[in-house]
């Protein structure tokens, strides 16, 4: 099975230059991949000892990054390989000062896998969260290669577990070791006949809390906000919008909104709809801002530290399909959180609402009556928001245990 998986992923690629005439995003796809080994041939030297991380895209780079900064401690000799398969992650992340090279993953193949393997000669390979490229795999193992799966998640959903995927299980012996994130996974894996695991947590949790000792002012909030309530609506489709519209109308809180995909067309249809004064953060006038009811934030790279002003958050992508965004970004600065109804897939989401940290609503009107209510009861809101902060205290540590584990551990080329 792997020799027809491998087949049908060589004749994609060699498809790959017609199918792009076709589709903007495969013909990116294409270029962005092109000149890979070339990087590394540039980038690398033979005498480098290289540890090779792998995040699919923007969300498993956040859960890399503690365990990248510990590296970057124990092992400062070592050149940092980061490789995206996803455009949102390379592209936001592409100098990032936590890797000495940063580059696409070029497509699983049997070629693609020797080739980057046996120029990159990793002492440590690191994948994130569900990463199983079985190429990938192979290659690692025949180079003897130390592999580790991080904040791992194993659902018996996935093709492991299925007549159609069984054959992948195999490629799951060339992991050392899996640290994953919650008892769910680990006794899946333990069905997969895998024990070589623990149960670490999530690194986003370690992330997040990091967040609160890093200097977290920006001026132009402090100008918006002005003392008054504000609610910070992050990471927003058109179904959150459709959500929040009638409350960010009608409340006298000073609300930002940051809209998922910042493309101007879709942002200015937005602010149509609203009947407050609002200010777009490009381009925006101090005198105009601090009279503004609502800021339109149209840049990446700033909502984390925007949350540190927020006293309520509503985070986007639960009230459709598209999946519910980072939730702990927000939680960790101790402020109670709103999403859609879609979390089934987000345990952090379902354990915090468990909690009473985090309210989910269907429709404008139960957003308008848990916001209301937020907004206009201070004690309420702190008591919730405290509620946020100590899930997010309670869950950290798995980066300690992640690089106790590889300070046991000796890594040689």
């Amino acid at each position: 099975m792997r020799q027809l998986y491998s087949f049908f992923i060589q004749v994609f690629e060699w498809l790959l230059p017609v199918l792009g005439l076709f589709s903007a995003k495969l013909k990116e796809f294409r270029q962005v991949r092109r000149d890979v080994f070339s990087k590394l041939r540039s980038d690398l030297h033979s005498d480098d000892q290289v540890i090779w991380v792998h995040a699919a895209s923007l969300g498993e780079y956040e859960q890399a990054v503690p365990v990248l900064e510990g590296l970057r401690e124990n092992y400062p000799a070592a050149k940092i390989v980061l490789t995206f398969f996803s455009p949102s992650g390379y592209s936001v992340r592409k100098n990032t000062p936590l890797a000495d090279v940063v580059t696409y993953l070029p497509l699983d193949t049997l070629a693609n896998a020797r080739e980057f393997v046996g120029l990159v000669k990793p002492i440590l390979a690191i994948f994130v969260k569900y990463e199983f490229w079985p190429n990938y795999l192979h290659a690692l193992q025949r180079q003897k290669v130390q592999t580790l799966l991080i904040s791992g998640v194993f659902r018996e959903s996935q093709p492991f577990f299925k007549w159609y995927g069984s054959w992948m299980k195999s490629s799951l012996s060339a992991f050392n070791y899996f640290f994953l994130q919650n008892e769910e996974s680990l006794r899946a894996l333990n069905k997969l006949g895998y024990s070589n695991a623990a149960v670490s947590g999530d690194t986003r949790f370690d992330r997040v809390a990091r967040q609160r000792t890093y200097d977290n002012r920006l001026e132009f909030i402090e100008e918006f906000r002005q003392n008054q309530v504000l609610l910070v609506c992050g990471s927003t489709w058109p179904e959150d919008e459709k959500l929040l519209i009638d409350f960010i109308n009608n409340t006298a809180a000073k609300v930002v909104v940051a809209p998922h995909k910042i493309e101007a067309e879709k942002v200015d249809r937005f602010i149509k709809q609203l009947k407050r004064k609002t200010q777009k953060y490009s381009g925006y006038d101090k005198d105009q801002l601090r009279s503004a009811g609502v800021l339109v934030l149209d840049h990446v790279g700033l909502l984390s530290k925007v949350y540190y002003y927020a006293d309520v958050a509503y985070v986007g992508g639960a009230a459709g399909n598209t999946g519910l965004h980072n939730i702990l970004e927000p939680a960790t600065f101790g402020i109670p959180i709103v999403t859609g109804m879609h979390i089934e897939k987000f345990q952090e989401a379902q354990d915090l609402r468990k909690l009473a940290g985090l309210f989910t609503v269907s429709n404008p009107d139960e957003a308008n009556s848990v916001l209301n209510k937020l907004i206009a009861d201070k004690a309420f809101r702190e008591q919730t928001g405290m509620i946020a902060g100590h899930f997010i205290s309670s869950q950290t540590g798995a980066t300690k245990t992640i690089l106790d584990y590889l300070n046991s551990q000796t890594l040689t080329a």
